[in-house]
């Protein structure tokens, strides 16, 4: 064989073997992740040892660690969205985003690696309950993960499609999550104060954003100057306890202003879901999540609030029919 003969044989089995590597060290997700995926779907990938079925059920929702005893997917593992760590308190201000150190503790810790396509499962009761599945979605996402779900339409819709369930718990598996930060779906606190050049969008009902009703955690009513209102609910159908269809989505969402969005609530939950929507669904870019929201504004009583709210709201809390 002539020297060229061998450089060239040499060219080619190096060539082979590159790509050989790269389709190794593919990880099982290659194929693009759907955010919402069904029922069928999942029962049909489920034996997949690179799948995470993530029961989130909690009080939000009237479940918890005990309905998951009761009944779950075969092979999810539970994590309690209101107790498991998903949500801290930072700075005195609760339900905010985990720090990097706790994020890793706490998805390494419940079976999740960079490797694991997370399918999360909320109860798929409630547009409230749906914000749980968001609001975990956004913090797998802010964490770096690249392969996250939601399932369409929750536990709900897996038992309406008379597919098994088992009771008992599944330990998880620890494994090792390294997280890559993404900035990119954060708000600070900071640059709202610096009245950047974003909409800024309420996800609460009205009440809230008039100034009629505050969350326990809130110092006072109304929202942020210059918000717009948009409740979370209105993305969602209450008769099927599924987002509404990607026309529907989008048909909603015409009415808002073109740019950048900042999407708050009371505690960053509710505004999950306009996030999901928003950002994921639709794929409108720069779309970022205040997860201190109103909490975490009103803590300081020198930001301003603006409020609809009368001496009458006043009168009708003190006598009982009112807050």
């Amino acid at each position: 064989m002539s020297a060229v003969a061998t450089l060239l044989s040499r060219r080619v089995l190096l060539a082979a073997a590159v790509v050989l590597l790269s389709l190794v060290s593919l990880p099982a997700f290659a194929a693009p992740v759907e955010p919402l995926v069904t029922p069928q779907w999942l029962n049909e990938n489920r034996s997949n040892p690179d799948l995470v079925v993530l029961d989130i059920r909690s009080a939000i929702d009237g479940g918890g660690a005990e309905a998951y005893l009761k009944a779950h997917i075969p092979g999810a593992v539970h994590s309690d969205y209101d107790k498991g760590g998903w949500r801290v308190t930072r700075n005195g201000v609760p339900f905010m985003l985990p720090t990097v150190a706790q994020l890793e503790k706490l998805i390494g810790e419940t079976g999740i690696d960079e490797d694991s396509h997370v399918v999360i499962v909320p109860a798929g009761v409630s547009a409230t309950d749906f914000g749980s599945a968001a609001r975990v979605y956004w913090t797998l996402k802010a964490a770096g993960h690249p392969a996250v779900s939601i399932l369409d339409g929750g536990l709900a819709a897996w038992q309406a499609a008379s597919l098994p369930v088992e009771s008992g718990q599944n330990p998880p598996s620890p494994k090792i999550f390294t997280a890559k930060s993404d900035d990119s779906l954060l708000a600070e606190i900071e640059a709202i104060e610096r009245n950047v050049n974003a909409t800024l969008l309420d996800a609460r009902p009205a009440s809230f954003f008039d100034g009629r009703q505050k969350a326990p955690a809130s110092k006072a009513y109304g929202h942020i100057p210059g918000a717009i209102n948009l409740d979370s609910a209105t993305f969602y159908d209450p008769a099927t306890n599924k987002l509404r269809s990607k026309a529907e989505l989008a048909a909603i969402a015409a009415k808002l202003p073109e740019g950048p969005v900042v999407s708050y609530c009371n505690t960053g939950h509710w505004a999950a879901t306009n996030w999901f929507v928003l950002s994921v669904m639709l794929g409108r870019p720069d779309v970022r999540l205040y997860d201190g929201s109103m909490v975490e504004w009103t803590a300081d009583a020198r930001r301003p609030v603006a409020s609809s709210r009368t001496r009458w709201d006043d009168v009708k809390k003190a006598l009982g029919f009112g807050s």
